[in-house]
């Protein structure tokens, strides 16, 4: 049994105001492109397929433009459930019918723990749901944290699972130890969001969404297919991939990675002003990436963002080295007086509580004139 793991689309995203669609569209043309050539049982798509609760028109049209190509014309089975992201009640339309053409999409959770059967496995959907929604759905008041909730489901799932063959569980949720990224969304305050992996120890293969690294989390059985695109720079340096899985009847399965081509990428630059828009540097880069700059410079500099859009037309952030770490000084800043000491000194020890620059022999000498010239002017004026 092959089926395709993927998950944490996000579709209508808006990275730092630009929104992803066309980058999402032509990822998932890609997509589709692979389910065509591997031809698996099924697709699994663990969670925040949107990336809000009320998606953009473009974002809907995309969704279902793409689920009509893998579904209905590459007629591939598909089996989803919501993330957190998602509206669990937007997705759960139309899900009755769904099944019809092998569309098993699990918006919001029920009590009917019966699992998905493609190609002798077994699919759990279980999609994303606070505590106190479990809580109340089971009937049980001792529910208040993520682990408690997944906990329970798995104990309702495993009073009819069948062990003689292979199970999957589809969830969205964040495994203890698992490594976050920026544009993840806090599923709770403190550890109370967080769920342990050995929770999915009756599961041969646990396909989740949530974090956007695939290898957000190092485990045998347990896995994140990680998100379709990069969705801020803290992922920069991820390699987005789609997660293959050919299981045999025992559970036990081969794990094959393929990487999507992004439109564009999305990465970091550093450097000084001058460097960055010499032709002998930006010649070698792909300049309409999506780039986060920072400047090493020294000073004042007059409108870099616009000079450096010039050449890099999707600078998308922007920031100074030098203010980041002068930023870190800055709270630990604490104002002494010292009578003993001279201006020149005041103004040295002032300079290097404000700024990480070096005070140099040559920036003594011109304090040193200005502040012997305040004295001169003060001496005629008396």
């Amino acid at each position: 049994m092959k089926f395709i793991h993927t998950a944490d689309w996000h579709i209508g995203k808006l990275v730092h105001g630009v929104y992803m669609t066309n980058d999402q569209r032509e990822a998932l043309i890609q997509f589709a492109d692979l389910v065509a050539e591997e031809k698996p049982d099924a697709i699994v798509i663990a969670g925040d397929l949107y990336d809000r609760s009320v998606p953009p028109t473009e974002a809907v049209e995309l969704l279902d433009e793409v689920l009509y190509k893998l579904n209905v014309e590459l007629n591939t089975p598909i089996v989803a459930i919501s993330g957190n992201h998602d509206s669990a009640e937007r997705l759960s339309f139309g899900s009755s019918w769904y099944r019809n053409s092998d569309f098993y999409l699990t918006g919001k959770l029920s009590t009917a723990f019966q699992p998905v059967h493609i190609n002798g496995v077994n699919f759990y959907l279980v999609p994303y749901a606070e505590p106190g929604i479990v809580r109340e759905l089971l009937d049980d008041d001792t529910i208040h944290s993520h682990q408690e909730a997944m906990s329970a489901i798995i104990d309702k799932i495993e009073k009819t699972m069948n062990h003689r063959e292979p199970n999957v569980l589809v969830g969205h949720a964040f495994v203890l130890g698992g490594l976050t990224s920026d544009s993840e969304r806090t599923l709770s305050v403190g550890g109370s969001g967080c769920v342990g992996a050995d929770l999915f120890a009756p599961f041969s293969y646990t396909a989740l969404g949530h974090l956007h690294s695939p290898d957000a989390l190092r485990h045998d059985t347990v896995k994140y297919s990680g998100s379709l695109l990069k969705y801020s720079f803290s992922e920069a340096k991820q390699q987005k991939s789609i997660s293959i899985i050919e299981m045999n009847d025992n559970g036990q399965f081969e794990h094959r990675y393929h990487s999507l081509t992004p439109r564009l990428d999305m990465r970091e630059m550093e450097g000084h002003l001058e460097e960055l828009l010499d032709p002998s540097f930006y010649e070698k880069q792909k300049c309409d990436d999506y780039v986060k700059v920072t400047l090493l410079d020294d000073g004042a500099l007059i409108d870099p963002i616009n000079k450096l859009r010039q050449v890099y037309p999707n600078v998308l952030h922007l920031e100074r080295k030098i203010s980041i770490t002068d930023l870190k000084k800055k709270l630990s800043l604490s104002v002494e007086k010292d009578e003993q000491k001279s201006e020149l000194e005041l103004f040295e020890q002032f300079y290097q509580e404000m700024t990480t620059a070096e005070f140099t022999a040559e920036k003594r000498d011109v304090v040193a004139a200005a502040i012997e010239q305040v004295y001169k002017e003060e001496g005629a004026s008396k």
